[in-house]
């Protein structure tokens, strides 16, 4: 196996003494794993950061072999970090993709609405603006593994949130409740706890900032 793109990091786990196992999205090839040398060291530890753009080099002997992949900075969203709703929005956004897309598989659609959230959520001046791009986001992960909203039941969210404009905070509220509901019964069911605790933690954050 030999791959070179441009991938956005998911996971990054610790792998021995100074290694680490990344999990990364790419736009054609889906959710790739590797394994970096020196992952955790003093270079690549400001790299290999949920959220950011890198160019992924992955070499396998086999298809089955994890993976060794090298990397390279090409946009850090790091600095969103310092910014605790910001923070919980980007964690959130990248343990979704991570928990929910087989690997291998692609998902164009997916990273684009994952680069086009992640762009948001770095230029938008407040929570509200980017809130809407996560429902969003969230509604296009559920589509692209076959449990989209049928006819009747997108009805029910607020047009704002489905075909363009602004969104009040009670829209907001409304539609993660409906996207909430569907990720935690279809989605996530085998990872309730361990991921959806990330979302817990961005809408509460999210109420208390929007009522």
């Amino acid at each position: 196996m030999q791959l070179t793109t441009r991938a956005i990091v998911l996971a990054v786990r610790a792998h021995g003494e100074h290694g680490a196992i990344v999990r990364a999205l790419t736009p054609g090839e889906g959710v790739q794993p590797g394994y970096v040398r020196g992952g955790r060291s003093r270079r690549l530890k400001p790299i290999l950061v949920p959220g950011n753009e890198v160019q992924a080099d992955y070499r396998a002997r086999t298809e089955d072999q994890l993976a060794h992949l090298s990397v390279e900075l090409v946009h850090s969203r790091a600095f969103l970090f310092s910014e605790p709703l910001a923070a919980a929005g980007l964690e959130w956004a990248c343990a979704l993709t991570a928990a929910a897309l087989p690997e291998g598989q692609p998902y164009p659609h997916v990273h684009e609405g994952l680069d086009g959230l992640l762009a948001a959520i770095e230029a938008a001046p407040s929570a509200r603006g980017w809130s809407v791009a996560l429902i969003r986001y969230e509604l296009v992960v559920l589509a692209e593994l076959g449990f989209g909203l049928g006819p009747e039941r997108l009805a029910t969210l607020p047009r704002t949130l489905t075909a363009g404009g602004t969104s009040d905070w009670a829209a907001i509220h409304t539609g993660l409740g409906v996207t909430g509901n569907l990720l935690a019964r279809d989605l996530l069911t085998d990872r309730r706890g361990e991921v959806l605790a990330a979302r817990e933690r961005l809408v509460e954050r999210l109420k208390r900032v929007g009522g």
